[in-house]
């Protein structure tokens, strides 16, 4: 069993942000429903695929759910999703305030037919604010929290991540928000509004390390951490690949420069002390690359070891399969979806010793689990068969 089991979650979110949390709760066990439109979420239709409406976002982020496809426009419709309420501890969306407003689906309207629910809504920015009803993805995310900028103090151009690193930080605030809501409420009986903001989420993490002499008023310094907004701040060629060496303490520095013939590195006043260090970072990392390039990558995984000096080869994405380490660990295993064929499957990065992550259910495709679900509310076949003919739901 896993922690959450016999915890319900409803899914009323889209694309990566919510499903990529919802899918966390399933993998610690929850009943997750993914509710979606006909049309289904977006993300069904994300290259690749075998077969449409099941790409390979949609595979990897709606594991260990029941999907049900509702018109939640449809006054019947949303009756149906009212009943699926009632039976729930959690629901999850990122619908944007002025939509759930319409829809007759924000906090307050939900809190009187389940008032121990958790309503968790996850957008752009916060709901009390002028841009609350903005539409906000990763990019506009990574704009507003100061994240492209950050890409423009290390590289020279306000880019953005190559990676949808604003959902899925937001995805995991998600994760344990709720967590500590369900702790609230086995405490007490009450249910409560969650609201996860992604720009503020993003802000906050940025600003951990970033706010730096901004941090004190008046300011002791600029903003930004100079350690990783160094242009020296990357992976180095070695004699035959890529790799991260990284000399961090200063016995770290000692025994690299020592090992590289060169120890008289370690009295240059530019590397003297923390202070001199973090002004000079640029040539720090000149020099690590230089020397970098005097051996093969396996000669410095030996070496680094040898030293307790802080080292990887860089991955290539294209051997993740085969990697040793990934291999060892399990976290990429092939399954047989019932439909889909063998797919791979993402497995969860977290040991439990008592209560494992699991992962029970194959990613659903739209409307698969119409008929259970609704059965489990008390629908019968031939109200299931009316609200499919009338298209409130979907059945397969």
């Amino acid at each position: 069993m896993g922690a959450l089991d016999g915890i319900r979650v409803i899914d009323l979110a889209t694309v990566v942000m919510g499903p990529y949390a919802t899918q966390i709760l399933g993998d610690l066990g929850a009943d997750v429903i993914k509710v979606e439109p006909p049309a289904g979420d977006m993300s069904r239709l994300t290259a690749p695929y075998r077969n449409e409406g099941m790409g390979s976002l949609a595979l990897n982020v709606n594991r260990n759910k029941r999907a049900v496809s509702i018109d939640l426009k449809n006054p019947r419709g949303k009756q149906v999703f009212l009943d699926l309420v009632k039976t729930a501890d959690v629901l999850v969306t990122n619908m944007r305030p002025g939509a759930l407003r319409r829809l007759g689906l924000d906090h307050e309207q939900l809190a009187e037919v389940n008032p121990g629910l958790i309503y968790c809504n996850a957008q752009g920015f916060r709901s009390d604010s002028s841009l609350a009803d903005r539409a906000a993805y990763d990019e506009i995310v990574q704009a507003a929290s100061g994240t492209a900028d950050l890409m423009r103090r290390a590289t020279g151009t306000p880019t953005y991540m190559p990676t949808i690193l604003g959902d899925k930080v937001s995805g995991l605030t998600i994760v344990y928000s709720v967590l500590a809501a369900l702790v609230h409420k086995q405490r007490t009986g009450e249910g409560q509004r969650v609201e996860v903001p992604m720009t503020d989420t993003m802000l906050a993490f940025n600003l951990v390390e970033h706010l730096a002499g901004r941090t004190f008023e008046p300011a002791a310094g600029l903003m930004g951490f100079s350690r990783s907004l160094s242009p020296g701040h990357r992976a180095v060629r070695t004699s035959d690949g890529w790799a991260c060496i990284l000399p961090y303490s200063r016995r770290n520095i000692d025994d690299f420069f020592a090992e590289v013939g060169h120890p008289e590195v370690v009295e240059d006043p530019r590397f003297a002390d923390s202070a001199s260090l973090a002004a000079n970072f640029d040539a720090f990392y000149d020099l690590i690359e230089k020397y970098a390039a005097q051996r093969t990558t396996a000669e410095w995984e030996a070496t680094c070891a040898r030293l307790s000096i802080p080292f990887a080869p860089v991955l290539d994405l294209d051997d993740v399969t085969e990697d040793p380490y990934v291999t060892e660990v399990g976290l990429l295993e092939c399954a047989e979806h019932p439909t889909e064929g063998t797919y791979r499957v993402i497995g969860s990065p977290v040991r439990f010793s008592a209560t494992p992550a699991s992962v029970r259910r194959h990613a659903p495709r739209l409307g698969q689990d119409n008929d259970e679900v609704l059965g489990e509310l008390g629908y019968s076949e031939d109200e299931l068969r009316e609200l499919a003919e009338a298209g409130v739901t979907v059945r397969r």
